[in-house]
């Protein structure tokens, strides 16, 4: 009998795991992963960026556990000696029109607590990117780069190292409940628990579903391609580089990015993954696809940002359309400067009415705890998210 059982072995899983046995080391918790190895998807396929805080409403969860969860990790990597390097972004003005959402930008992250920001005009912004072309822009000092991988390896090393247990190779299939405790079936064995915590990502509402409970949202999933320049062209880029993010629109936008691991990486599009873990345009599920498509939420999503969707579907496909997008930042990228480089799924909670949720989502029973919405800055947030549903846990063990 565990006291407590994670389901899904990504950052927020572990975090969640590590912060229940630092509080209360007398509980029995153990995650279920069902790959062979931890942080498979989200956490090992992301940028590896450290987020200051920027983008997000003042107030929502987003900007609260990004700004907490920033300064634990930064502490966590330097207690932890994981490589960090906070080199600091600038997001970039590159017309007229695109000037009022770079103000509420910069005033989002005074707000938000960000210290040291600066508004940068053309000049001063060439100083700091000789090879940009934009007309004004922010300076975030507070931003940075990390390998994900390696933090999410560290949380669960520490997380074990407390008493912690963790099952690889486990795929949840069954979730059942008797009077005094829950029964899951996963493909190797069956455990009991008190609670469950549900850190699926990708597959979090089918996860939800197994526990019998109603939720009004369904994961879509969103692939995100990148490119990386030529080891002789990563001059043009000293710091990461931002364009000014489509406000009615949950992503950012393709930009650059300095690797923790090396390399600068160019993108992401986003496009519609055709599987849930499709991470190659050739990655097909037929019947979680028409799955996707017979949702309504998803049908008023495409009927709202059809136009934009087939843009980055053309991106997709077309090596020269994507390079244009990169040249509206750095007009002196080149078509030939850019290899093909990895992708990576992020899971897109879109309810009912075509909404797609951008705040972190949590829902607290009983007995479960569903993460259901948990899109980056997630990483970044991880300890601070997971510290805020270990508190919701160790609430039902008083």
């Amino acid at each position: 009998m565990y006291d407590v059982v994670i389901i899904g072995g990504g950052i927020v899983g572990l975090a969640t795991a590590l912060n229940l046995k630092h509080t209360n080391p007398k509980l029995k918790v153990a995650v279920l992963e069902k790959e062979n190895k931890l942080a498979a998807h989200q956490t090992g396929h992301n940028s590896g960026v450290i987020h200051s805080g920027l983008y997000y409403k003042p107030g929502s969860f987003k900007a609260k556990n990004c700004l907490d969860g920033y300064h634990a990790l930064v502490k966590f990597c330097e207690e932890e000696e994981i490589p960090f390097d906070l080199c600091g972004k600038v997001v970039v003005a590159t017309r007229e029109d695109q000037l009022p959402a770079l103000k509420i930008l910069h005033e989002r992250g005074q707000q938000n607590g960000l210290k040291n920001l600066r508004l940068l005009d053309a000049s001063e912004l060439q100083e700091i990117e000789p090879h940009v072309k934009g007309i004004k822009g922010i300076y975030v000092p507070q931003t940075g780069i990390v390998d994900y991988r390696i933090v999410a390896e560290k949380y669960a090393e520490k997380f074990q190292a407390l008493g912690g247990t963790i099952f690889l190779e486990n795929k949840v299939e069954e979730i059942g409940e008797t009077s005094n405790s829950l029964e899951i079936t996963t493909n190797e064995q069956n455990l009991s628990t008190r609670q469950i915590v549900n850190c699926a990502g990708l597959q979090s509402d089918l996860v939800a579903r197994l526990t019998g409970i109603k939720i009004n949202y369904k994961i879509i999933p969103f692939r995100g391609e990148y490119y990386k320049l030529k080891e002789e062209k990563e001059y043009l880029v000293k710091h990461l580089i931002y364009p000014v993010p489509d406000p009615n629109f949950p992503f950012l936008g393709v930009h650059f990015t300095r690797m923790a691991r090396g390399g600068i990486e160019a993108g992401p599009n986003a496009v519609l993954a055709f599987r849930r873990e499709g991470y190659k345009k050739s990655d097909i599920h037929l019947g979680e696809l028409a799955d996707f498509l017979t949702y309504p939420g998803f049908r008023k999503v495409a009927a709202k940002y059809w136009k934009t969707g087939l843009g980055e579907m053309y991106r997709s496909f077309s090596k020269k359309a994507f390079t244009k997008a990169l040249q509206e930042l750095i007009p002196e990228i080149q078509e030939n400067d850019l290899i093909v480089g990895g992708s990576g799924v992020r899971a897109q909670a879109c309810d009912k009415d075509g909404g797609l949720i951008d705040d972190f989502l949590v829902m607290e029973g009983e007995k479960f705890i569903n993460v259901g919405n948990a899109p980056s800055p997630a990483a970044t947030a991880s300890l601070a998210i997971g510290d805020q549903i270990a508190q919701m846990v160790l609430k039902k063990h008083k």
